[in-house]
């Protein structure tokens, strides 16, 4: 894929890419941890947990499913994605994940996420 690099977004997403997979090769999901995995874009966000030996989403929730109230600021509706994605997880007897923040500074949304799925219960 070639890339104009006088478009900042462009480049801003290559660069996410290159981080994405770079952190892919260290983070794999086991059935006993699979892995957590978030993706944020500029008015959602979404994080599932998956199983990569069998390639399999155990669990998934995001701000389109609306289960979350959108009304709050963006630290706010992620955290209670989080706390939501932990709730899904604990049903399905996943108490340990191992965080894949696929790119993305682990800072604002991504952090506030994280932190709301570890008081939840999961452990990361």
């Amino acid at each position: 894929m070639r890339l104009n690099y006088h478009n900042k977004s462009e480049r801003k997403l290559k660069s996410r890419m290159k981080k994405r997979v770079r952190i892919r090769k260290k983070v794999f999901g086991t059935t006993e941890r699979p892995r957590l995995s978030v993706f944020r874009s500029a008015s959602h966000i979404y994080a599932q947990v998956i199983d990569d030996t069998c390639g399999k989403t155990l669990a998934s929730a995001s701000t389109v499913m609306g289960k979350v109230s959108e009304d709050k600021s963006g630290k706010d509706t992620a955290a209670g994605i989080g706390t939501e994605i932990a709730k899904l997880a604990l049903q399905k007897n996943i108490s340990s994940v191992v965080f894949d923040r696929g790119g993305y500074l682990y800072h604002g949304r991504i952090k506030a996420l994280a932190d709301a799925a570890r008081e939840a219960g999961l452990k990361f």
